[in-house]
């Protein structure tokens, strides 16, 4: 990009989405300028060549949600969780983590005080350990309260590979779960609507190993900033096919359908903190529903949808009405800061 294109471009909320907003920044500001093999892939942890049998996966994350409380978590469980399934979905068992603080002056020693506690608590339940870290603190009004930064490391399976060449028309796409309550449950305590919705904030890698035993999986990501949506548009864009999801078999609850249209939003866009959407070998996809569903994570797991030889490229939904539609990325997100 040229300077003269760049001059009098601002940063808006839209460009930490998760979006097409999102992706044009990194393309244009970040990918040329920062370019080797590992980045190239776009992963959601890097996968790095060790000396050993065994290959170490690498992964990044800030927190900057609003408010730092709200219904099933907090900004720490998110921050241990987060960090944990990055990894996981690339089929990394989570060992080490590091956090980092930047705290605004005159932020209760209370509130640090409940945000470490819940972030040991979900490292406990996590199995990783929070081993490194580093501490900031900048003057009022320079920050929103606090803001972490985690980095994570765990070690990737022996002769794993996850990968969207491995994608092929006639796959299956199964998520473990009811989805769009992480991000309602955020905008429900920031606005001060009264819901009974909770945020799904949960680490999935005991879920995803249970997968990877019986094998036939071929991709994974959860579907964060954007939702489900975004990802299968970043699915169906990587692999080069099409995808068509069945509206019925979308595991959505209805206090969280009813408040997204109270509000006018799409669930399949609200972000979420405890859903994994994998791709599978349709031969498999049963088994592997099987075992989701033994677990309490998946107890509510479904297969959604297929690749297809069709509308390369689009994810099309068929209604329950039995119409089609297209799902499209949006430029920016529904609700911004929810992670």
């Amino acid at each position: 990009m040229k300077k003269t294109e760049i001059k009098n471009r601002k940063i808006l909320l839209s460009h930490g989405s998760g979006g097409i907003a999102m992706s044009s920044l990194i393309k244009e500001l970040m990918l040329d300028k920062f370019d080797n093999p590992i980045l190239r892939l776009l992963t959601d942890s890097a996968v790095l060549k060790s000396t050993g049998e065994k290959n170490l996966c690498f992964t990044t994350d800030s927190y900057v949600v609003n408010p730092l409380f709200f219904p099933g978590g907090d900004i720490g469980t998110l921050a241990v969780n987060g960090t944990v399934n990055d990894l996981s979905v690339m089929g990394a068992k989570p060992l080490y983590i590091s956090c980092s603080f930047i705290l605004e002056e005159g932020l209760d020693w209370e509130i640090l005080d409940k945000i470490t506690t819940s972030m040991a608590k979900a490292a406990r339940s996590a199995r990783v350990q929070i081993v490194t870290g580093d501490t900031k603190v900048v003057e009022k009004g320079s920050a929103d309260k606090a803001f972490i930064n985690t980095s994570g490391v765990g070690i990737l399976q022996k002769g794993l590979t996850l990968s969207k060449k491995k994608i092929k028309p006639g796959d299956k796409i199964i998520i473990n779960g009811e989805i769009g309550s992480h991000g309602l449950a955020v905008m429900s305590k920031r606005e001060n609507f009264k819901t009974n919705i909770k945020s799904d904030c949960a680490p999935l890698w005991e879920l995803i190993e249970s997968m990877l035993i019986v094998g036939g999986i071929k991709f994974m990501r959860d579907p964060t900033r954007g939702g489900v949506a975004t990802v299968l548009c970043e699915i169906a864009e990587i692999s080069g096919f099409g995808i068509k999801i069945d509206e019925r078999k979308l595991p959505i609850h209805e206090n969280v359908y009813s408040f997204s249209e109270i509000l006018g939003l799409d669930p399949l866009y609200v972000a979420n903190e405890g859903k994994v959407i994998a791709v599978t070998n349709k031969d498999k996809a049963a088994f592997i529903l099987s075992k989701m569903k033994k677990h309490a994570l998946g107890k509510e797991a479904s297969i959604i949808g297929e690749i297809t030889k069709e509308n390369k490229g689009k994810v099309v939904l068929e209604t329950i009405v039995g119409g089609e539609r297209i799902v499209d990325r949006l430029v920016g997100d529904q609700l911004p800061r929810i992670c």
